[in-house]
């Protein structure tokens, strides 16, 4: 089922999610509906906050951009990214590293609206599964910066927040004509 995305200014995109003790039916179907809403909407990340609900759980898939990586580790091993997507995360938690790099993002509850972000170029990500079992990706590129933006929903920041002033000043009108009060 499709979900709705809520947008900019709605109080659930800057809380600070709920853990998910138990992984039973209602996460499971939840999941499913987050991946068809993600595709529905092209983007490559939703978390949970994103559809109003303020849980720690987010789903991504890169899978359009086999080469967007430079390398893909799963559980200490190299893996084929593309045998591990869609991923669902759920409770992850996130240890960072490697050269900032800046690239433009968006959102999808923020429509209409890019700007240069700078993140960290590295990552390892740790997370329950839907099967209740704990992984470990460790990785870089776009894959990478996904992590860091639906993390980050699942903290109550945006990507808006980690913009530099500059950037912040130069995206004023593009807020405006997107009809969020910059």
């Amino acid at each position: 089922m499709i979900l709705d995305v809520v947008q900019l200014g709605n109080p659930v995109l800057r809380e600070n999610c709920a853990t998910i003790d138990t992984i039973n039916e209602e996460i499971v179907t939840l999941a499913e509906n987050m991946v068809e809403t993600m595709y529905h909407a092209r983007g490559v990340g939703l978390a949970a906050p994103q559809i109003g609900i303020a849980l720690r759980m987010a789903v991504i898939d890169v899978s359009h951009d086999p080469q967007c990586v430079s390398f893909f580790n799963y559980n200490g091993e190299a893996q084929n990214m593309m045998d591990h997507m869609p991923l669902v995360i759920i409770n992850p938690e996130i240890e960072l590293e490697g050269n900032k790099s800046v690239e433009t993002e968006g959102c999808l509850s923020i429509i209409g609206v890019r700007a240069p972000v700078a993140r960290p170029s590295k990552c390892r990500v740790t997370f329950t599964q839907l099967d209740g079992q704990t992984a470990v990706i460790e990785s870089d590129g776009l894959l990478c910066r996904a992590f860091q933006h639906e993390i980050d929903h699942l903290n109550g920041v945006l990507f808006l927040d980690r913009l530099s002033p500059a950037s912040r000043m130069a995206i004023r009108k593009q807020l405006a004509k997107a009809g969020f009060t910059p």
